[in-house]
């Protein structure tokens, strides 16, 4: 079976107490968050606004980040295994509150939490906004979401990184290997997640492989987008690159020597703990510079 995977992008638009649920057609009856795919190099911020004013009309700016999750649909007759990256993010009306509306291809209502409960909902919706997940009957709901289509030469890569810290507060970093892109530079510990893999699970993973820790991860801090449409890497060619990552703030109460084991995969020549200070004079990436508070090097 083809293993394929892609981004989506849902918003929480709140009208006091309530939320605004979305149904695209008259048939059948199941209501999601508003929201779409990520396009190839699309920040995932510009298309949750895209996606969502789209879909209901009104124009919405984007606020924080509030969960991530990911889910697995086995498409039998397709013969695909599709792995959704979903974002779900805070946003708010630029041109006066969407009312509810109940005719063209969308229909839209506000519910209350419990309410929504209640609904059809999406798993995916259910599941970013934590209500109780129930399973739509087979049959029930086929996803207007496109599959995504394979090119050659680009790549999605969906990855979880960390702002990794001990209780005396060290920062913990990861040196890219010679052969990859951004070879030399200090790094956030993380990285791609597998297929079917939780973000949350992936860098907890990766931590254990490019650092020897055991940590727990205690906030969801943000998202970086990286479009590099000639990266050269192990491949040998360039290729279009789009990564979305996703970064967290995780803790290590008993901090160890930093050692990166043989299934980090040779992306990684070395990890290390720091100060803030020491981590200021190292070549930093982009994300890991964004992370810590310091520019780029």
């Amino acid at each position: 079976m083809e293993l394929a995977r892609r981004v989506g992008v849902y918003g929480v638009l709140r009208d006091s107490e309530r939320i605004l649920v979305v149904r695209e057609g008259r048939e059948p009856a199941v209501w999601s968050l508003p929201g779409g795919l990520v396009t190839h190099a699309e920040h995932p911020e510009r298309a949750v606004v895209r996606a969502v004013s789209g879909q209901i009309g009104s124009t919405v700016a984007v606020g924080r980040l509030l969960a991530v999750v990911a889910d697995v649909t086995t498409l039998a007759q397709e013969g695909v295994s599709l792995h959704t990256d979903r974002l779900l993010f805070e946003v708010t009306a630029r041109n006066g509150t969407p009312g509810s509306t109940g005719g063209g291809e969308v229909e839209t209502r506000w519910v209350t939490p419990e309410e929504a409960a209640r609904l059809p909902l999406t798993p995916f919706s259910a599941e970013l906004l934590g209500l109780p997940v129930t399973p739509l009957p087979a049959g029930t709901h086929r996803s207007t979401e496109p599959i995504p289509q394979t090119h050659p030469d680009r790549r999605l890569r969906f990855g979880a990184y960390g702002l990794v810290t001990d209780p005396a507060g060290r920062i913990l970093l990861t040196q890219i290997a010679d052969g990859y892109p951004g070879a030399g530079k200090w790094h956030l510990p993380g990285g791609g997640t597998d297929h079917g893999e939780q973000p949350t699970t992936g860098l907890l993973r990766e931590l254990v492989e490019e650092g020897g820790q055991l940590g727990r991860v205690v906030e969801l801090l943000g998202v970086d987008n990286l479009h590099n449409p000639a990266a050269l890497g192990p491949e040998g060619r360039p290729l279009d690159w789009h990564g979305v990552r996703v970064i967290y703030r995780v803790l290590v109460d008993v901090p160890t020597d930093a050692v990166v084991t043989e299934s980090a995969g040779g992306s990684t020549a070395r990890a290390g703990w720091f100060t803030r200070a020491q981590a200021a004079d190292l070549p930093l990436t982009g994300i890991a510079a964004s992370a810590i508070g310091q520019r780029g090097r």
